[in-house]
């Protein structure tokens, strides 16, 4: 029997987005490079369609994303490829309840999505294929490895647990202490309005770009700028938010860098615009 993970619009967004965002910068790289930056562009060209290549497989993972229990074990559907974990291999089945601080090690997340190696603080190393983990889990400690997913219907454990004949043990993240579970980026103050900045920035870049460049006269290496914004603004905040579960004062740091370095470009654009 096929369970399809808890329904949401993680998959649509990202396919929105990518293709938002690698039009744009496909675009920026070729229209603010000409014949003679012809290495520089091939620098710059690729990471970006070696990024759009994994960008398409983690969308077609999102939309084919489903848990199967057979006869000899559960198959985790994602993508192209397709676990299973025997009946056997279960050790343990874990009922994740509250708010869980997860920082990814392998993985990548966006709203109504998560997938890749994760690390759960109070609980260990998880393997999520998820939608929406924050709102609690279901915890699968195998002898493959431990993972998380999170079933549309919640009666997949039960019948986990009596394929695997095993119980269904409960733990509340809310319970928790913050020594046990660690500080979580979605409650630190600081580290929201860190990146909240780092988004009223690059979208105010974004849209005086827009506005003030056309027709302006100005080098066509503005584009460029940009372009270069917006990947530092996703390099940025993936590594500012597995800094911060080792050093708090180091993900609002990086966080901060970030920030500078836009404002530098956005600087240099409106000086460049206005001349």
């Amino acid at each position: 029997m096929q369970y399809r993970a808890q329904k949401s619009f993680g998959a649509w967004w990202g396919l929105l987005l990518g293709i938002i965002l690698f039009t744009f910068i496909i675009w920026g790289i070729n229209y603010s490079l000409g014949p003679d930056d012809r290495v520089l562009k091939i620098l710059l060209y690729l990471p970006t369609y070696i990024f759009l290549v994994i960008d398409i497989y983690l969308i077609i993972g999102a939309f084919t994303m489903s848990y199967q229990v057979q006869e000899d074990g559960l198959k985790i559907c994602w993508g192209f490829q397709r676990k299973l974990i025997p009946w056997d291999d279960f050790d343990d089945i874990i009922h994740v309840r509250g708010e869980a601080n997860l920082f990814p090690f392998l993985g990548v997340s966006w709203p109504g999505y998560m997938i890749g190696l994760y690390s759960v603080r109070g609980l260990g190393p998880v393997r999520m294929y998820a939608t929406y983990p924050e709102e609690g889990f279901l915890y699968l400690k195998t002898q493959q490895g431990f993972f998380g997913l999170t079933p549309a219907e919640a009666k997949l454990a039960e019948v986990l647990a009596e394929k695997a004949d095993k119980e269904i043990n409960v733990i509340d993240m809310d319970e928790m202490s913050v020594e046990e579970k660690g500080h979580n980026i979605r409650n630190d103050r600081f580290f929201q309005l860190y990146y909240r900045l780092n988004i009223i920035l690059l979208v105010a870049f974004a849209a005086y770009v827009a506005i003030f460049f056309p027709g302006s006269g100005a080098s066509r290496f503005i584009i460029l700028l940009l372009v270069l914004a917006i990947g530092l603004f996703f390099f940025n905040v993936s590594n500012a938010s597995r800094l911060f579960q080792f050093s708090q004062d180091g993900g609002y740091i990086t966080l901060l860098l970030g920030m500078a370095v836009t404002g530098i470009f956005f600087i240099l654009s409106f000086s460049a615009i206005h001349l």
